[in-house]
């Protein structure tokens, strides 16, 4: 395709190397040729480089694959998923899943993005449900101030929490920020 037609959200092969376009625009500078300049992310490694293409230019797109997986368990150096549509098993290693591993439960949905059979990206939801494994005695009526207090929860992520959560109790953690949203019911 041509370099004009890059919008955000694109995936393409460039320098035998995977990037997602983050940002594209196309600019006449005065009486100098036009170009395209794209701010776009890595997706093997996730540095943000900028690139500028010439408007002639030709870029490959990537065709990738996207489903929903659901998380099932882990051995140790792998973790193994479902595939909510076909119901195949695939098993991700521990570099793949790097520190997302800390948000996942079992029977959790997540989004995997593949290329050539290879796993590029895997989202997250927004938010997951964990429960409070250890924390400091909830305190009553501990939410008249903002300070918080540090609670490991059963997946082995410690984030902040108000005074009055104890343990034994489910919150909902922002996958994004890593931290502390609402108590669940």
């Amino acid at each position: 395709m041509n370099a004009n037609d890059l919008r955000p959200g694109m995936v393409i092969k460039h320098n035998n190397e995977l990037f997602s376009i983050f940002k594209a625009e196309h600019r006449t500078p005065g009486n100098l040729r036009a170009f395209v300049q794209a701010r776009m992310r890595n997706l093997r490694s996730g540095a943000m480089m900028d690139h500028r293409f010439r408007s002639e230019d030709q870029v490959e797109r990537a065709v990738i694959d996207e489903f929903d997986i659901q998380y099932l368990y882990s051995d140790g150096d792998s973790y193994h998923f479902m595939n909510t549509d076909t119901f195949d098993q695939l098993h991700f290693a521990k570099d793949v899943i790097g520190d997302r591993a800390q948000y996942l439960v079992p029977d959790v949905t997540l989004k995997v993005a593949m290329y050539e059979g290879q796993p590029i990206d895997v989202v997250l939801p927004p938010t997951v449900d964990l429960k409070v494994v250890e924390t400091e005695p909830g305190i009553k009526g501990g939410s008249a101030t903002n300070v918080g207090k540090p609670a490991k929860l059963e997946t082995g992520l410690t984030v902040q929490v108000p005074p009055f959560i104890s343990e034994g109790e489910t919150i909902r953690v922002d996958t994004a920020l890593g931290a502390y949203q609402e108590r669940v019911k």
